[in-house]
């Protein structure tokens, strides 16, 4: 609803937002006038925006004159609330505190390390922000979870610890204080003041961490962040993160308060100041800390729109934050969204914060034109140069784009452009740079169809084009907050506010099928006012390990009961009286064995008999669960990992003021020409303030008001709302005609369409699923398939599923002809049919049209399924010789047979592998048909979305687009390959040898003119006596994979992008080997090595550790498996990074802390092994040394490569340190394991596991090398893979962020 009338203030009352370019300040004066400013951030006119606000709107209201050399008066002034950006800029741009990190020893490098993935899985640079502390200090101590069954010699003897969570902790290595008071003030003395704790365990006993911080703060350490008071949460790894970002920014925003009340008298000791904290609450000024202010700025704007967007029935709300650089999407239903771990600037915070999802298309995002595609952003103009239309030079931008087309009119504008800062917008300079475009854009069609010369594209047309792409940019996320978590799009009121989203809103609403769009009349200062009408928020937590179940509701009550008291107190001493203060109770809960928890309250689940006292949480979990997820598991025991309580102090204020209605027709300021579809449309313009609630405006129109402009299209209408606030209905608009003949804008339209399919298959796959790898490891990728079987679009991009789907596809085609029906849902998993490795089960449904006889294209999904029998668990076996070891195999399976989920037949294959000597059957075969199944649902939702495209458009054009996409990327390859003859020749080679000898070789052959190549693998060794032999999908995606990377930039990942190329494979080689071999190691380690010759052939980079280091152990009781990082080659301009995944994998690593509260072991190193790197000019990444100390005997499995060859290293740059195996045995011996080796281990003996360096590259003390050259055998860099990734000048963040980073990284 929106807000009632307000109370009229007795003071002054402030509502102020400080973002990266302009402060935007509300402010309610006495007598209840409403004053709305923007002035820039940063000015030489003064010292602090938001300070100079306050100043202007008192000297203007009062008439006395305020100088600015003098403190403000507070006299007047009733309260202050800010958001700021201070945080989140220091974060950006590496400026706060100097830090040291305090960690218990051996785990120095554990947030250098962090999850193990890279962001970004085609940058060779692999470029991650670094890490906040500049000194690690180790210290002596160490807890670990107490397990029954330990048999640990010496376990008996270690005192036990009483946990917060309810578990119990063993005291393996006391704290030594005496040690660690010498080596702080060693840090002291460098200037360093303040620190960041993190010992692992501290979560459940905080004991150690007090300790320390106390030892410290009685030293003159000035801040100090324990991570168990921070984020007292488990997982060591992002409540480090957490506590580092704490130390790091609030020394920070203390010297910025400091600044900020020294610009008033008595510095602001008697008015309330309110500062935003990330998860949408004030808190006082004294609490504002750095972990918590990270989206200070962002979600003032949330609630804002939150409060004042009508909501009819429930109706649920769309936030559209459309500003410079970038957009801020996000949800509200009736309660805010929230996340409780997100990364920001590459630092995950662990700590309630709203979900709002950043993405890269605002204002300022730059257009190019590649291969053919349309593409907007990531990178932006910022505020210098800017847009082309600034006058300074910048280059094009989604402005420039709206400017050219009619809907900025820089009449309306301040003149504050050009070097002078003194010029109005200049239309002529976007249109120039336009019709530059729009002549290479007439150059390279012209050049791609000699035949049929198309007509040059007009500077409108282009710029439509554009503007086009940027509005599907933008709906992606949209769709992924709404459709693929179980909502329909079309329900939702669309919310825009920002200075940029008024021009898109209504194209975008009409877009998604939603049926109004409602901008409040300050929307452009929306974030300022939110904070006006924000609560304020006190927050407590504490972890939990309790099971919830009757027996454990007192607990629980009383843990909840004790929060609530804390809540009301902190409120109450801020003024709050009873009535004014909510509280409410949170569950984080969870299903037993898995790792997906759900933050729960209990509202609208009353307390029953079986429940706690605060609510019927089970409930909760259970309905937010089906919901999110599609499924429950009844009979599973639910844990709960915290407790948590938001207490709300509502402050009451509302700010709005009734309009009252004119009597007359809306005046029209003036008419203008503004091109949409059709064409330029005469269309009138109108000023915001002179309209009144009685008037509504049909489309086509432009309103304008001081920080914004709204486009209302043809087809739309717009009216005001009684408190003028807008109000748009959304027409259908007229229907737009599409053709089979390519359309560069359509091509870049139907290329995110083709892509959000394949996407949301991905998020119905993860929400059905049941099993941990892929419910939450994400181990899958599903994919859309032309009727040839062609990849048209792939998500996410896993690299070893890469291009090999295809091979799948295509096979069944050929191999079951005419005996493909409707109804039908093919399962497949071997190697001859394009499988990768038997646990990768791929499920293929054709998809049929009414009056074609032959299916029109195909989906399929294809996940890793944890069992599927063989000679050991986890289907990994590190010394398996036939394939008939490895699991159950499945060749053209017919999974649904007209219409028939086939659960007997395939039960009957799943545990057929029983009858192999020394094999099993599945081990969890409930998962794996709960998993097919979830693989059919996932291709179902494919099926669905795709044939609203055949509706909307016809069949003819989206199977002509999926052509037209394919030969999009083929065109991207083309032109790589031409510009890499064009520089080191038409011919290079080279070669490689897995351990035991066996070579791999290869040869390309470019054709210069064509941008053709052959790459011919002949000369390769034979199929090996072992699992290392890789089918020969594995290397058709470890080509795609290079060839990704070596084009440097996004394109569409299909069977284009294998167009030029001709692969030449010998049969029966390790490349491509019979039907019965063993291959479960070709997957995780071969395809390392592809990747590396074919890198070495293109002098790309020095070769990373190219192994996946992949480590099994367990029990009959149950097992783990990892893979664990190494050193990454390094490049022409780049080092290799440290301690993390290279190309062929991405997996996450288990962090420490839930590794030993689920498994019978201690991790007692993790850290960079340092100086295993080649050197070089630039030097390969390190290796790490990780060692596990066994608590029960256990079978301990090893499959690694890189411990006899080592990683090259190229143009002079030595190769890294090959890896080693190593068992240190209880009794003193130390045994090198080899590469693969399965072996029994005991309770006290340690694995260690060091991991190969990467290669260097040039010369040491050698110049720039990355010219010259033939690039053979790595003798030159190629300068089409050597350039530095473009900056990113906006922070992208939120859920739809983080389930993208870690699709990439399983």
């Amino acid at each position: 609803m929106a807000a009632a009338a307000a109370p009229v203030p007795s003071g002054f009352q402030f509502a102020i937002d400080r973002g990266g370019t302009f402060t935007d300040v509300f402010a309610r004066c006495p007598g209840g006038r409403v004053r709305v400013l923007k002035l820039l951030s940063e000015d030489p006119a003064y010292d602090d925006a938001p300070t100079e606000g306050i100043r202007r709107v008192l000297e203007e209201e009062t008439g006395v004159p305020v100088p600015r050399d003098q403190p403000l008066d507070t006299s007047g002034i009733e309260w202050i609330r800010m958001g700021t950006t201070v945080a989140t800029n220091a974060l950006l741009e590496r400026q706060g505190e100097r830090l040291a990190l305090l960690v218990t020893r051996g785990f120095r490098d554990l947030l250098h390390i962090g999850s193990q993935a890279r962001p970004h899985i085609f940058d060779l640079e692999v470029a991650v922000p670094e890490v906040l502390y500049e000194e690690v200090i180790e210290v002596d101590e160490r807890l670990i979870p107490h397990q029954p069954c330990c048999q640990l010699p010496g376990t008996e003897a270690m005192p036990l610890l009483q946990g917060s969570t309810g578990g119990a902790l063993q005291v393996q290595r006391p704290l030594d204080l005496a040690a660690l008071r010498q080596e702080l003030e060693r840090v002291l003395a460098r200037g360093i003041t303040s620190l960041a704790v993190l010992l692992l365990h501290s979560y459940a006993w905080p004991g150690h961490e007090e300790q320390v911080g106390a030892l410290a703060r009685e030293l003159g350490f000035q801040h100090v962040s324990l991570s168990s008071a921070v984020a007292g949460m488990v997982r060591a790894v992002p409540r480090g993160y957490t506590a580092c970002a704490d130390a790091y920014l609030t020394p920070c925003i203390h010297r910025y308060l400091r600044s900020f009340r020294a610009g008033f008298t008595h510095q602001l000791q008697e008015v309330p100041v309110l500062f935003m904290r990330s998860d949408g609450g004030l808190t006082p000024m004294q609490h504002f800390s750095g972990a918590r202010a990270i989206l200070s700025g962002p979600a003032g704007g949330v609630v804002g729109y939150a409060v004042t967007t009508p909501r009819a029935h429930g109706q649920p709300v769309i936030g559209f934050d459309m500003g410079g650089t970038s957009t801020d999407v996000s949800r509200f239903a009736g309660a805010y969204e929230h996340v409780f771990e997100a990364t920001t600037a590459g630092i995950s915070i662990q700590a309630p914060q709203l979900d709002i999802n950043t993405v890269a298309a605002g204002g300022g995002s730059r257009l190019f034109f590649r291969s053919g595609l349309y593409v907007v952003g990531p990178e932006s103009a910022g505020a210098h140069p800017g847009p082309a239309c600034y006058r300074k030079g910048g280059p094009l931008t989604v402005t420039d784009a709206n400017l050219c087309l009619g809907r900025l009119l820089p009449e309306f504008f301040p003149r504050i452009f050009g070097p002078g800062e003194d010029q109005p917008l200049c239309r002529e300079a976007a249109a120039r740079a336009f019709r530059e475009l729009a002549a290479t854009i007439h150059t390279f069609h012209a050049s791609a169809n000699a035949a049929a010369t198309p007509q040059p594209l007009s500077v409108e047309e282009v710029a439509m084009g554009f503007v086009r792409v940027a509005n599907e940019a933008m709906c992606r996320p949209i769709r992924a907050l709404t459709q693929a978590r179980g909502h329909d799009t079309a329900h939702h009121v669309l919310a825009c506010f920002g200075g940029a989203g008024g021009q898109h809103a209504c194209a975008i609403a009409r877009a998604l099928g939603m049926a109004r769009v409602f901008i409040h009349k300050y929307s452009g200062v929306l974030s300022a006012y939110g904070l006006a009408l924000a609560d304020v928020v006190h927050e407590a937590q504490t972890p939990c390990a309790l099971r919830y179940e009757p027996a454990a509701f007192a607990q629980l009550d009383e843990r909840i009961a004790v929060l609530e008291r804390q809540c009301q107190e902190a409120l109450q001493a801020q003024g709050f009286t009873g009535e004014q203060i909510h509280t409410e109770a949170f569950l984080h809960l969870r299903y037993e064995g898995t790792d997906c928890a759900l933050m729960c309250s209990a509202k609208g689940h009353p307390p029953t008999a079986s429940s706690c006292r605060a609510g019927d949480f089970h409930a909760a979990f259970t309905s937010r669960y089906q919901l999110e997820f599609g499924f429950t598991i009844p009979q599973r025991p639910v844990l709960v990992d915290d407790v948590r309580v938001r207490g709300t102090g509502t402050s009451g204020i509302r700010c709005e003021t009734p309009l009252a209605p004119s009597g007359k027709p809306p005046r029209v300021e003036t008419v203008t020409q503004c091109y949409f579809e059709g064409g330029y449309l005469e269309t009138p313009v109108f000023l915001l303030q002179d309209l009144a609630c009685d008037h509504t405006i049909p489309g086509p129109a432009i309103l304008i008001d001081q920080n914004s402009t709204i486009v209302v299209e043809p087809g739309c209408t717009a009216s005001l709302t009684s408190f003028g606030d807008i109000s748009i209905d959304v027409g259908s608009g007229p229907p737009q005609a599409v053709g089979p003949h390519l359309d560069p804008v359509q091509l870049s339209i139907f290329s995110h369409r083709f892509m959000s399919i394949a996407e949301q298959m991905g998020r119905i796959l993860q929400r059905t699923a049941i099993s941990t790898n892929i419910k939450e490891r994400l181990d899958f990728s599903c994919a859309l398939f032309g009727p040839d079987g062609g990849l048209v679009s792939n998500a996410p991009h896993i690299p070893v599923h890469l291009g090999a789907m295809q091979e799948t596809v295509q096979f069944q085609i050929q191999n079951l002809g005419e005996d493909l029906h409707e109804g039908d849902v093919i399962l497949s998993n071997h190697p001859c049919a394009g499988g990768s490795h038997l646990p990768d089960l791929t499920v293929i449904t054709p998809v049929f049209w009414p009056g074609v006889p032959k299916p029109v294209f195909f989906v399929a999904s294809r996940g890793h399924h944890a069992d599927i029998g063989g000679i050991t668990p986890g289907s990994m076996p590190p010394h398996s010789k036939a394939l008939r070891e490895e699991g159950a195999v499945f060749v053209s399976f017919k999974l649904v047979k007209d219409g028939v989920f086939q659960e007997e037949a395939v039960t009957e294959a799943l545990l057929a592998p029983g009858r192999v000597p020394g094999c099993s059957g599945s081990r969890n075969l409930q998962d794996n048909l709960s998993d097919l199944r979830a693989q059919v649902a996932a291709n179902q939702k494919g099926i669905q979305l795709v044939t609203e495209l055949i509706r909307h458009h016809g069949l003819p054009v989206v199977q002509a687009y999926m052509a037209h996409i394919q030969a999009n990327a083929e065109v991207a390859v083309r032109e790589m390959l031409k510009d890499f003859a064009a520089h080191w020749g038409t011919a290079v080679e080279a070669e490689d040898f897995m351990d035991d000898g066996t070579p791999i070789r290869l040869r390309v052959q470019v054709d210069p003119q064509e941008g053709n190549a052959t790459f011919d693998f002949s000369g390769t060794g034979t199929e090996v006596y072992g699992n290392c032999n890789a089918p020969r999908a594995i290397t058709l995606s470890a080509l795609i994979y290079c060839l990704r990377c070596m084009v440097g930039q996004d394109i569409p990942l299909n069977q284009g992008c294998l167009a030029p190329v001709r692969v030449l494979i010998p049969k029966g080689s390790i490349l491509d080997p019979s039907p019965e071999a063993a291959v479960v190691g070709g997957n995780v380690l071969t395809s390392q090595r592809v990747v590396d010759v074919i890198f070495r052939a293109f002098g790309v980079c020095a070769a990373s550790q190219g192994c996946m280091n992949n480590v099994t152990f367990g029990s009959s009781r149950g097992g783990y498996y990892e893979t664990v990082a190494g050193g990454a080659g390094a490049g022409p301009h780049w080092g290799g990074r440290s301690g993390v995944h290279s190309h062929m994998t991405n997996t996450r690593i288990t962090d420490p802390e839930i590794l030993e509260l689920r498994y019978p072991v201690v991790l007692q190193r993790f850290e960079l092994r340092r100086g295993s790197g080649g050197a070089g000019r630039q030097r390969g990444g390190d290796g790490v040394v990780r060692e596990l100390l066994f608590r029960e005997p256990l079978e301990l499995a090893v499959l690694s490569e890189r411990r006899a060859r080592p990683p090259y290293g190229l143009r002079g740059g030595s190769p890294g340190a090959p890896g080693l195996n190593l068992l240190l045995l209880r009794d003193g011996r130390i045994i090198n394991l080899g590469g693969k080796t399965s072996v029994p281990v005991k309770p006290g003996d340690i694995f260690r596991l060091l991991t190969p360096g990467g290669g260097g590259f040039g010369t040491p003390g050698d110049g720039d090398t990355s010219d010259g050259g033939t690039g053979g055998g790595g003798s030159g860099a190629p300068k089409l893979a050597a350039q530095p990734r473009a900056p990113q000048s906006f922070v992208e963040r939120g859920s739809v962020f983080e389930y993208r980073r870690a699709q990439e990284a399983v």
